[in-house]
């Protein structure tokens, strides 16, 4: 296994690749392995390629190296009252891996966390990134600070990519204030339909929910709770956290009473969501993650009607569902189906034994024009078709 240290080593190992048209797979802590199509390609391990760069919390910028741990980050800009406003997931639990994994893992899967809702995608918060491409050439895009970029942004292009189209090197993301505390206010009971339509009322209320989350019955046990949850988080100082609250309690009294969960619950919850913790006892089931328009998200589920566990984030717009790991195609036919009846979306497969991800696409299958498109960006990148080849359907 390859276990570069420098921008130069890796350009080395990668230029060696290329020439002798050897495929290879970039990889931090293997963390996310499991996502996409298994490729058994020479292992390019980035996990000496670490180190935080430069954190300038004046500034709201952190620049790292690929393979340094997300907890180390994490670890930095709390100590600083910072955090990464997106979320991300840092433990692999849906997946049965013990690490939080790495920034460059991190931003090649582009996974986000509940409050994607109000702060953005990941890609909305990478600056800029150095990068190697399948030549074997150095290169960076992007900058370190907010406003550095014109034309093509290929910072942003490289996140989801999966390492099929460089390997970074170098990672500058955008960083935000830490709420000084957070709430969440609870309705007990609803079904799936009428928590969407409470979800998509306090979304539309001027209290800035930070993240809403509807947990059906069998997923509400798994933290504690005795009935089906729909979770409204709110995130500022206490002042402004109380009285929001207060108001939303109000507008959604017609679905039922409100209840308020203090600071460390709320803390203890939306940690549980965010890194996979409700899936995380049935790893022998193939997991789900279908992003539809919110008021689709209960359709996905009917779909399934057998899904051991289903969680709705995004105000709805997030499914996750953990199937019966009898079902040959993991329901892929149902799941598929059901989003091309919600009018489009995308269902990608993030979880599943590797003899499933090679019968069923973990990705939703692009439409002809697109799919044409991603085999010319990659013909761009890598000519050679030695980054991962495979992991991503081409």
């Amino acid at each position: 296994m390859e276990r570069p240290v420098t921008d130069e080593d890796v350009r080395a190992v990668v230029a060696d690749a290329a020439a002798s048209g050897t495929p290879i797979a970039p990889r931090g802590h293997g963390t996310r392995a499991g996502l996409g199509r298994p490729v058994e390609h020479r292992p390019l391990d980035l996990s000496a390629v670490t180190g935080i760069v430069a954190y300038e919390p004046a500034e709201l910028v952190l620049t790292a190296r690929a393979g340094t741990p997300l907890a180390e980050i994490a670890v930095a800009v709390d100590a600083a009252g910072q955090e990464l406003a997106f979320e991300p997931p840092l433990a692999g639990l849906a997946h049965g891996e013990a690490g939080a994994g790495t920034v460059g893992g991190l931003v090649a899967t582009a996974l986000s966390g509940p409050r994607r809702i109000r702060a953005g995608a990941l890609r909305d918060h990478v600056l800029g990134v150095t990068a190697v491409s399948g030549r074997g050439e150095i290169f960076r895009a992007g900058g370190k600070v907010v406003k550095n970029v014109t034309g093509y942004d290929l910072s942003k292009g490289l996140a989801g990519s999966f390492g099929t189209l460089a390997v970074l090197t170098e990672v500058t993301l955008k960083v935000m204030p830490k709420a000084e505390t957070a709430a969440t206010v609870l309705l007990a009971g609803l079904s799936d339909a009428r928590a969407v339509a409470a979800m998509t009322a306090a979304m539309g209320a001027p209290v800035d929910v930070s993240a809403a989350s509807h947990l059906p019955a069998p997923a509400a046990a798994r933290l504690g709770f005795p009935a089906a949850v729909t979770l409204l988080r709110l995130e500022g100082v206490a002042p402004s956290v109380e009285e929001r609250a207060g108001r939303l309690a109000g507008l959604l009294k017609p679905f039922g009473t409100a209840e308020r969960l203090g600071s460390a619950e709320t803390a203890r919850i939306f940690a549980a969501l965010r890194d996979g913790a409700l899936f995380a006892d049935n790893r022998d089931h193939p997991l789900w993650r279908v992003s539809v328009a919110p008021t689709a998200g209960p359709a996905i589920a009917a779909a399934v009607p057998d899904a051991a566990t289903v969680v709705y984030d995004w105000s709805g717009g997030l499914v996750l569902l953990a199937v019966d790991p009898a079902a040959p195609d993991a329901h892929a036919a149902r799941v598929r189906a059901a989003v091309a009846a919600a009018g489009g979306g995308h269902a990608t497969l993030l979880r599943g034994a590797p003899d499933l991800r090679l019968r069923v696409p973990p990705f939703e299958p692009q439409p002809a024009a697109l799919a044409a498109l991603a085999r010319r960006l990659k013909a761009e990148f890598d000519p050679a078709g030695i980054l991962n080849p495979g992991r991503m359907d081409f």
